[in-house]
């Protein structure tokens, strides 16, 4: 996925934090930005720097959580020439690269707490020292760090340093998620797709169906704007009809096939009772044999049209309602509706 800077939105609370970060971005001081995955962190850390007088200088972005811990350190301060096994020349860490620019610590969280005791003295001192080395080298350095961890929470577990806490919170800039941002998912949706039909060559974008912005906007997109914009794409280059987009697929991996979760191996289910004789249990549709379809696949589709219809009349036709009741996702009870010809009761 190309790397953008656009940052898209009309929402008051994304304005807001929008707005925090603009402001603080000509102070030279550390921010964090805070917020779910997917919600643009690194687009803000992005936004700082290039609001920043130190704009035309290197923006170095390390995610802390790419590396194991043993790597976190000598990819921060570098190190010199046999500092450890494998460090077969001198190489330079990403303080020196951001050298006079700004250092995007992503997932800040992930720090071990010695990587976290001398991140410390570098944004104390302006110093830091490379592995193998005692010679500390003068760095002017911006700090930028992300996180969708509640630090202070880490700091009561003893899991993150509270000095260092206080010295990177000069400013905080918490993102709202896209659930908080409801009138910003068609606006971020039409973007995407516009995007991916001139990608894929269509002459023109048709914009979504009502089924399609019925979805949309009623998802709580837990990946935020990240799955938004997977989600868009998909629909938008598996459509073929022609037309409005309405078809919108929001888990990739629904299908009757998908394989099983694992679970822990459970007690057998006890033996069924064998069904009743002619006249009794009249009024399930798949135990009585004296009306409607005698064959078995028959009968089953007869008692989940049944059933479906029930739920429905139960739920007043709302579909979501209906859906959560029956242990389905929107899409596959839609499925479902549309396999039985329920389509037309939608109070949703």
């Amino acid at each position: 996925m190309e790397r953008t800077s656009q940052v898209i939105g009309e929402s008051g609370a994304f304005l807001d934090a929008l707005e925090r970060a603009s402001r603080a971005a000509a102070l030279d001081r550390p921010v964090l930005v805070i917020g779910e995955r997917g919600t643009g962190k690194e687009l803000v850390a992005e936004r700082l720097h290039r609001l920043s007088p130190r704009w035309d200088n290197p923006l170095v972005i390390m995610n802390c959580a790419a590396l194991p811990e043993t790597l976190i350190e000598a990819e921060l301060f570098g190190h010199e020439q046999g500092a450890f096994t494998g460090a077969t020349k001198a190489r330079v860490g990403r303080f020196e690269e951001a050298d006079g620019g700004t250092l995007f610590l992503d997932e800040l969280g992930t720090l071990s707490m010695g990587a976290q005791e001398r991140l410390l003295r570098a944004v104390e001192y302006g110093e830091v020292t490379r592995i193998g080395s005692s010679r500390p080298i003068r760095v002017d350095v911006r700090i930028v760090a992300a996180t969708n961890e509640h630090l202070p929470d880490k700091v009561d577990a003893h899991e993150f340093r509270a000095d260092l806490l206080d010295r990177l919170s000069f400013e905080v800039v918490t993102l709202p998620p896209l659930r908080a941002r409801t009138g910003d998912i068609v606006v971020l949706a039409e973007h995407f797709a516009r995007r991916m039909a001139s990608e894929i060559g269509w002459e023109s974008w048709p914009g979504f169906g009502p089924t399609a912005l019925d979805m949309l906007t009623n998802h709580r997109w837990p990946g935020n704007v990240r799955e938004l914009r997977n989600v868009v794409e998909r629909a938008v280059y598996r459509w073929e009809r022609g037309g409005p987009v309405d078809h919108i697929e929001i888990d990739p991996f629904d299908s009757p096939y998908r394989p099983r979760r694992s679970r822990p191996a459970a007690a057998p289910d006890p033996l069924p009772e064998p069904l009743s004789g002619p006249g009794e249990h009249e009024d399930d549709p798949v135990v009585a044999c004296d009306t409607g379809p005698s064959d078995f696949k028959s009968r089953v589709a007869r008692f989940e049209r049944d059933l479906l219809a029930r739920a429905l009349a139960d739920h007043r036709f709302n579909q979501r309602s209906t859906a959560e009741a029956l242990g389905l996702t929107y899409d596959q009870l839609r499925h479902a509706l549309r396999r039985h010809e329920l389509t037309g009761t939608d109070n949703s």
